[in-house]
């Protein structure tokens, strides 16, 4: 047992990163089923997608699971009204700052664990009352920021009180024994899950998910301040192509528009924004989620470090 599972009620330590358009119910249900956190991601959600979500999930299963809510959408008050609404007990946050929910959320009894970049939003979190932080390094896919996970995780855990889960470039039970030796009391996953059968992305985003090496991603956006790591296709080659000549950031965003939902339901792995992290090498076949997190609990178990 650790910090979270006693806080969570969850038989281990793993969260399920919050993706956009991929952690629905089928995906978050088999998480949580599987003794981990499935986190249903809000982003783009209305308020009444959000509210089908949370009740399909518990159609599904009767375990714990949260809601992430990016805070820059504009619907975020609708969002904060839904969670309430309909009584989850748990919430990740990212984007922003939870700062104005808090009285709300903590009067309602939610546990708040925001997603933080750097040590310092960390500790500004601790002192909102946050009840635990998800230190993110830029090894993960998706929305980034700039430092890598075993500095981050390092100097998060040195600079808080409350329990840190490590997050960016975790799929292995070797690579969450690291977190743990970093002081993190949990860690949190998104790419590994892109491979396993509960996963509602189009087959040709799998299959190109398994077939990738530790190099297969990029970064693009860093030039206008919003990096994201994506798989490597023709649409990042050509972003990166406008981004070097400075266009315009409304332009790479009509080059964007749209991508995810290409590569997520259409299968477009040439058009489509593949989000994926760096530890995609270590997703080389499919599996059930259960699966998964027995293989990486069994690999934790067998960890060996030699003596010095």
């Amino acid at each position: 047992m650790t910090k979270m599972t006693e806080l969570l009620g969850i038989q281990y330590p793993i969260f399920q990163g919050a993706m956009a358009q991929i952690s629905t119910s089928q995906l978050v249900a088999a998480v949580s089923n599987a003794g981990g956190l499935g986190i249903i991601a809000s982003g783009g959600m209305s308020g009444e997608q959000l509210k089908q979500e949370i009740d399909k999930t518990r159609a599904l299963t009767d375990k714990p699971f949260a809601v992430n809510v990016m805070l820059m959408m504009e619907n975020c008050d609708e969002i904060i009204d839904v969670i309430i609404a309909r009584n989850v007990k748990i919430i990740t946050t990212g984007a922003g700052t939870p700062k104005r929910y808090m009285p709300r959320l903590k009067e309602a009894n939610i546990i708040v664990i925001p997603v933080v970049p750097n040590a310092k939003l960390a500790k500004k979190m601790e002192d909102l009352g946050v009840d635990a932080v998800v230190a993110e390094g830029m090894e993960a896919g998706g929305h980034i920021g700039e430092v890598a996970t075993m500095p981050l995780v390092t100097a998060v855990t040195n600079a808080v009180t409350i329990p840190v889960l490590a997050a960016g470039g975790i799929a292995s039970g070797k690579s969450m024994a690291a977190a743990f030796a970093l002081g993190a009391s949990g860690v949190q996953m998104g790419t590994v899950y892109l491979g396993s059968k509960e996963c509602p992305v189009a087959q040709a985003y799998k299959d190109k998910v398994i077939e990738s090496v530790e190099t297969s991603t990029v970064v693009t956006g860093r030039k206008n301040g919003a990096p994201v790591r994506t798989i490597r296709n023709e649409m990042t080659a050509h972003y990166i192509e406008l981004e070097n000549k400075d266009v315009a950031r409304e332009e790479l965003e009509k080059l964007t528009m749209g991508s995810l939902t290409k590569a997520v339901v259409d299968g477009d792995v040439e058009n489509g924004s593949l989000m994926a992290g760096q530890i995609i090498c270590q997703v080389n076949k499919l599996r059930s989620v259960n699966e998964i997190h027995q293989d990486i609990l069994d690999e934790y178990r067998n960890v060996v470090l030699p003596e010095l």
